[in-house]
């Protein structure tokens, strides 16, 4: 345990944060998510939701203030204006700790290839269909 650091933050996972560098980009998905295939580094964290996991990501993590879209969740094809709940708690959660920044939609295989593409992989047990985010790293200034 350290002080300060939210106790969902276990070893793997700060380290691999720390490892991340200005524009990495880090997945946290549900547990439908195919995780293993898409993930070029995995870190599981069965049992704990995407919303908790977003929570304690984003307590160490900032986002990049470089480009405009730093965080990304998945459309819904075919229904590009359905909302889902998990939606606006992700909002909550980047607004809590990244104020102005929004989450911006991407539908289908955007998603999917942003994903691939990512740093990391974080495999939740959310159970919520579309319970993805992805957050795009920033920096730390002096």
């Amino acid at each position: 345990m350290l002080k300060g650091i939210d106790p969902l933050l276990g070893p793997d996972l700060l380290m691999m944060l720390r490892a991340m560098g200005h524009g990495d980009e880090i997945a946290i998905v549900d547990g439908n998510y195919p995780a293993d295939a898409h993930a070029q580094r995995l870190i599981r964290m069965d049992g704990h939701d995407a919303i908790a996991v977003a929570d304690a990501v984003l307590s160490v993590m900032p986002l990049d203030d470089f480009v405009d879209e730093t965080a990304f969740r998945p459309g819904i094809t075919g229904a590009p204006d359905r909302r889902e709940p998990i939606f606006d708690d992700f909002e909550a959660v980047v607004a809590r700790h990244e104020p102005g920044k929004t989450v911006v939609p991407l539908h289908g295989a955007a998603f999917y290839d942003r994903v691939r593409n990512c740093y990391a992989l974080i495999a939740t047990s959310e159970r919520r269909l579309y319970g993805n985010l992805i957050l795009r790293k920033g920096v730390i200034r002096p």
